[in-house]
């Protein structure tokens, strides 16, 4: 997968958390579980079953306590009880939101079980993250998960392996790193260095799975930490609290131990969207999914440790989005689809063999295909400068229908090469319109 997406579910700061009695453990011998997840925008989904039902979670090392999101569609059936409401505060400029507080929740994931798992349940219908995914996720999981357990994430054939720690052993490996973790509010945070203008600089890093970028960085001239001459301002995710937007850029290299990646994407987020993030004083950013996804990795929180272990994704160079254009999932349309069915007239003797005539019969049909509409436009991009306008749904892209696509396979299109052209068919209020741009590449 060489094309990135801008996603963040990011990291949320709690007032009221406290610890649940009991603990994640696994329900087989092996005392070990390996459980298939999807990567999508460099996201992982897993599959996890609260009181009974179903859900598809992100796991994310940035929150320390569940979370479920579109919280009014599923609250009857999770049976939510022993709740209580509290406010919660996230990334972006807007304020804080309502949730309810929940004691006593059966998770289990695969065969890891917990039997009494606090979660917070948001009102907010609006903060439903699925439509910038494409598929349905209904909340976040992270800390209480990879605190009970060691917890192996392989990024190159998309599995989680969930170890009780007693049972957890390490093999010698020598193309591996194993770094010092450090926390704060739960959260797992490692030393690494960047290189910005020629200079080597030590940084501390939060580890944030729960974001589609590479790498974050807050601001800091007095640490040399800042946007050389090449940059532009974008949208960059949309967290709990609103949207995020900053400048992008890239480092020259980026260095865990003696892992070095080069040319690596880095955003630098508006100082007013990380006024919470930056409580924790000697934090410099976020090492988000399109780095993590490059390595294979064992977290264990019990010895504070994380491993390394580069995989095939390793040497894929850094792309961006290079339209301007963010899509989301927006609801279905009817779409007309033609169906061609082959009749046979029996009781014709103007054809061959036995009297019978093959007569190719043209119809149609209506049917619910999914809607794509454009949710962000960057000021001066390609797309705004071609005349595309914000709420434009996508009706289709070169010459293909739209929803032929999934959502990833769609934007990944515009994660293309420089001077690629791209061709678009959209409905703006009722009304067929084309545009095409071509794609350009700011960094050159």
């Amino acid at each position: 997968m060489k094309r990135i997406f801008h996603l963040i579910f990011l990291f949320i700061c709690f007032s009221q958390i406290g610890f649940s009695q009991g603990k994640f453990f696994i329900q087989n011998k092996k005392k070990s579980a390996k459980i298939k997840f999807k990567l999508i925008n460099n996201l992982i989904v897993i599959p996890v079953e609260i009181n009974g039902v179903e859900l598809s979670f992100l796991l994310d090392t940035g929150v320390s306590k569940p979370i479920i999101f579109n919280f009014l569609n599923v609250s009857d059936t999770l049976k939510i009880k022993d709740t209580e409401t509290i406010m919660l505060r996230g990334l972006g400029e807007g304020n804080s939101v309502e949730a309810l507080k929940s004691r006593n929740n059966i998770f289990r994931i695969g065969d890891a079980i917990k039997l009494n798992q606090d979660l917070y349940a948001v009102y907010d219908s609006n903060l439903n993250f699925a439509p910038r995914l494409g598929i349905p996720v209904h909340g976040i999981l992270g800390y209480d998960l990879l605190k009970d357990l060691v917890v192996e994430i392989n990024y190159s054939h998309k599995f989680i392996r969930l170890t009780e720690p007693q049972e957890f052993s390490y093999k010698d490996c020598r193309n591996c790193e194993r770094l010092n973790l450090e926390f704060y509010n739960n959260k797992p945070y490692i030393n690494v260095k960047v290189n910005i203008n020629e200079k080597d600089i030590p940084i501390k890093l939060l580890i944030d799975s729960g974001g589609s970028d590479a790498l974050w960085l807050f601001e800091d001239a007095s640490l040399g930490i800042k946007t050389d001459n090449k940059f532009f301002y974008d949208f960059l995710g949309h967290g709990l609290s609103g949207s995020v937007y900053g400048k992008r850029s890239r480092v020259k290299a980026f260095s865990i131990k003696n892992f070095t990646l080069e040319k690596v994407n880095v955003a630098f987020p508006d100082s007013t969207s990380i006024l919470f993030a930056r409580r924790f004083k000697d934090r410099n950013g976020s090492i988000s999914g399109n780095i993590l996804k490059r390595f294979n990795i064992i977290f264990d929180y019990q010895h504070a440790i994380i491993t390394f272990k580069r995989n095939g994704y390793f040497k894929e160079k850094f792309s961006y989005n290079k339209s301007g254009i963010e899509l989301a999932h927006d609801g279905v349309r009817l779409v007309k689809e033609r169906e061609d069915v082959i009749l046979q007239d029996r009781n014709s003797t103007s054809n061959t063999q036995n009297g019978t005539k093959i007569v190719l019969d043209t119809r149609y049909r209506m049917s619910l295909k999914p809607a794509y509409s454009i949710v962000e436009l960057r000021k001066d991009s390609p797309a705004e400068k071609a005349g595309l306008e914000l709420g434009d749904v996508v009706l289709s892209i070169n010459g293909k229908q739209a929803h032929q696509f999934t959502l990833q396979n769609l934007m990944s299109l515009f994660y293309g090469k420089r001077g690629d052209r791209i061709k678009l068919r959209v409905s703006r209020n009722g009304i067929d319109m084309y545009f095409n741009f071509i794609l350009e590449d700011l960094f050159k």
